[in-house]
């Protein structure tokens, strides 16, 4: 069985930073990149930031130039935030994409981490 764990959320003032985390486990032959995705109180969920199995990042305009999504291993994907502003406050998802078991191919997502930001 496949889990995403996310860790990594908190409270942080306007300008901080906070480094997300998020760990696959589980009896999986590959996975075709990741994503991060949020969703603010009262939104619909959004996608933030996504790594392609090549290494190529692409990033949601608000968040160009602030945050940076990388891997540690074939199974770790993070999400540095940088100069957090309070409207990237909400729930951040990680997703990954294309993961492959021995029964299918498909997404996954975590449980999310809570991420606040105030002004």
């Amino acid at each position: 069985q496949v889990q995403l764990v996310e860790s990594g959320g908190g409270l942080v003032q306007a300008g901080g930073s906070l480094r997300l985390s998020c760990v696959a486990s589980g009896t999986i032959f590959a996975i075709n990149g990741f994503g991060w995705h949020r969703q603010a109180p009262g939104k619909e969920r959004e996608w933030v930031a996504r790594l392609t199995p090549g290494g190529n990042d692409h990033y949601t305009d608000s968040v160009k130039d602030r945050f940076t999504i990388s891997i540690t291993n074939a199974r770790t994907v993070h999400l540095q935030m940088n100069n957090l502003k309070p409207e990237d406050t909400g729930v951040y998802y990680c997703n990954a994409i294309g993961v492959r078991t021995a029964d299918d191919r498909r997404d996954y997502w975590g449980q999310g981490t809570q991420v606040t930001v105030s002004s």
